[in-house]
C-alpha cells in the first residue's frame, strides 16, 4: 500500500517517538524505507515499523491530565516490569542492515551496517576486527549489557566482493569457567544477494549470522604424571631445519590436498584451497622466494578469484599474471615478490 501525504508528514528525523508496545520514549534518527525508520531509544538504535510507533504528545496530555484527577494513592505503585520482545533466538549474532540510494529510479544497495546483538540475559564482552586479506580495516572491543547492541560501522557494498573477514571473539563477563568464544565470519557475494533477495521479498530490514547460541565451560586439563620433565621454552634460530620447505609450485586441486574428499561440502574444499594458499604464501615470504605459480584450474573461475583477491592483499606480492603458457594454460597463477 503506498503512503499517503499524511503518512509522508507525519513522521522527520528528530521527531520524538514512543514505542506502542513498551511505551519507551524516543526520537527518530533516519528514514530506512517506506514502511521503516531507525529510532533511538535509551541509547541503542534500531529499526522499526512505522506503525509501531507513535508521537508521544497524546500520552504527555493523558498523563498529566490524569495525574490532576487523581487522589493521593494509599500506597505506592510498583513499578511494571517491561519486558523487551526478543527479537531473535538466544545467543549473540553479528547483523548487517543494506542502507539504500537511489538510481535511475531503482533503489540500490550502496553499504552494509554492521551490528552486534546480544540475545543472552549476561553481559558479553566482545573484540571485533574486519580484514581484507592481511589487512585490519576496522577494530572495535567492547562491552554488551544482557540484550543490548551496538552499531559497529558501514562497509560499502561494492566491498562485500573481495569477501571481507569478519573476526569476532566474545567473553562471558559474569563467569571465568566458561571457554572464550572466537571464529571468522565470511560471506561469499551469491550468499549476500540472497539474503538481501529474501530481506526485500520478507520486508524485513537485516540479516544476522548466529555467532553462538550460549558459553562453553571450560575443559579441564589432565594433571601431568609426576616423572615428566617440565620443558623449558627454547629459543633457536630460525633455519631450513625448523621451517617447512617452500615451493615453487602449488597445486590447488582438492585431489592433491586431502586422500578422500567424500563428505566435503563446496565450502570445506574452497576452505582447504585458500588455506593452504595462505600457509605457502607465508612461507614462500619466509624463504624470501622472488617468484611462486599457484595452480588453480579453470572450472567457471570462482577459485582464480579468491586467489586474486588474497594476492591483491598481501603486502609483499608486487605483481601476479594469469597468462597462457604451454604447461598450465590459463589454469596458474604467476606470482612475483618484493622485500
Amino acid at each position: 500500500m503506498e503512503r499517503t501525504g499524511e503518512d509522508l508528514m507525519k513522521f522527520s528525523i528528530g521527531d520524538r517517538i514512543v514505542l506502542n508496545r513498551t511505551g519507551e520514549e524516543g526520537h527518530v534518527t533516519a528514514f530506512i524505507d517506506t514502511k521503516m525508520v531507525e529510532v533511538e531509544v535509551g541509547g541503542t538504535v534500531f529499526p522499526v515499523h512505522m506503525e509501531d510507533i507513535d508521537h508521544p504528545y497524546l500520552k504527555w496530555f493523558t498523563d498529566k491530565s490524569a495525574k490532576k484527577k487523581k487522589s493521593a494513592p494509599e500506597q505506592l505503585p510498583v513499578e511494571r516490569i517491561i519486558e523487551r520482545k526478543q527479537r531473535l533466538a538466544k545467543g549473540v549474532y553479528l547483523s548487517f542492515m543494506p542502507v539504500y540510494k537511489t538510481e535511475d529510479m531503482e533503489e540500490k544497495v550502496d553499504q552494509l551496517k554492521v551490528y552486534v546483538l546480544n540475545e543472552l540475559p549476561q553481559p558479553v564482552k566482545f573484540s571485533y576486527d574486519v580484514r581484507f586479506g592481511n589487512k585490519s580495516e576496522f577494530k572495535h572491543e567492547g562491552t554488551l549489557h544482557g540484550f543490548g547492541n551496538v552499531y559497529l560501522h558501514s562497509v560499502p557494498y561494492g566491498d562485500m566482493n573481495d569477501q571481507p573477514r569478519f573476526h569476532w571473539q566474545l567473553t562471558d563477563t559474569l563467569n571465568d569457567k566458561m571457554e572464550v568464544a572466537e571464529g571468522i565470519l565470511r560471506i561469499r557475494p551469491v550468499k549476500l544477494f540472497e539474503h538481501i533477495t529474501q530481506m526485500m521479498a520478507n520486508s524485513e530490514p537485516t540479516f544476522s549470522y548466529l555467532l553462538i547460541e550460549d558459553f562453553s565451560p571450560k575443559k579441564k586439563t589432565e594433571p601431568k604424571e609426576k616423572f615428566e620433565p617440565v620443558l623449558k621454552p627454547q629459543f633457536t634460530a630460525v633455519t631450513a631445519k625448523n621451517i617447512e620447505a617452500a615451493r615453487y609450485e602449488i597445486d590447488l586441486h582438492i585431489e592433491a590436498l586431502v586422500d578422500d574428499k567424500k563428505g566435503l561440502s563446496n565450502a570445506d574444499i574452497v576452505s582447504i584451497q585458500l588455506d593452504t594458499l595462505q600457509r605457502y604464501l607465508q612461507l614462500a615470504i619466509v624463504h624470501r622466494q622472488e617468484r611462486m605459480v599457484v595452480i588453480h584450474g579453470l572450472g567457471k573461475g570462482k577459485l582464480r578469484e579468491e586467489v586474486h583477491a588474497i594476492l591483491k592483499h598481501t603486502p609483499e606480492v608486487t605483481r601476479f599474471k594469469n597468462e597462457w603458457s604451454g604447461k598450465y594454460g590459463f589454469g596458474a597463477t604467476e606470482i612475483f615478490f618484493r622485500y
